[in-house]
């Protein structure tokens, strides 16, 4: 399963914070919206379900038909990148977009648009606006996880020095 979600990119510190907030015992969503609020400085209840849902893509939260639940595992860098590249839709592409030269935003989500299903589409009356903040916000997460390097002009892949930092 691919999760749509991408909230505003934060640090790895941001992460450790929400999920710790998530209890170890299931609990409902807006429980855990609320935790993630009152632990952070997410004030919203809708942009503290975002990371809510963004914590069980990266395999830090999960689900029951209980609620949400923090996992027991501490997964590290790599394992928060290998989970973020294969269960956050859109990031495969827009890595693979990435080269030696910068690619800007609009470049990267020109490269997403082809793979944006028609449903999602026709969900938002400006779906382009939508999916330009996402792919903004993947990119950002893509620096944080060292799957890109951010530039003055664009992203574009690391060096593989770049990657081991």
């Amino acid at each position: 399963m691919r999760y749509k979600v991408a909230p505003p990119a934060r640090s790895r510190s941001f992460l450790e914070t929400a999920r710790e907030a998530i209890p170890l015992v299931p609990d409902s969503e807006a429980d855990c919206c609320r935790a993630i609020q009152m632990a952070t400085d997410v004030s919203d209840r809708d942009t503290a379900q975002k990371h809510l849902v963004f914590l069980q893509a990266l395999g830090l939260v999960a689900e029951s038909d209980r609620g949400y639940y923090r996992t027991r595992t501490d997964p590290d860098r790599a394992a928060l990148t290998t989970a973020f590249e294969d269960s956050v839709f859109g990031v495969d592409v827009l890595v693979e977009a990435l080269n030696s030269e910068p690619v800007d935003t609009d470049d990267a989500f020109d490269a997403l648009r082809a793979e944006i299903p028609r449903w999602e589409r026709e969900r938002h009356a400006d779906w382009e606006a939508v999916w330009q903040e996402r792919t903004a916000n993947l990119l950002e997460w893509a620096v944080l996880f060292g799957l890109a390097e951010k530039t003055t002009d664009g992203y574009r892949q690391p060096t593989e020095d770049e990657k081991d930092q």
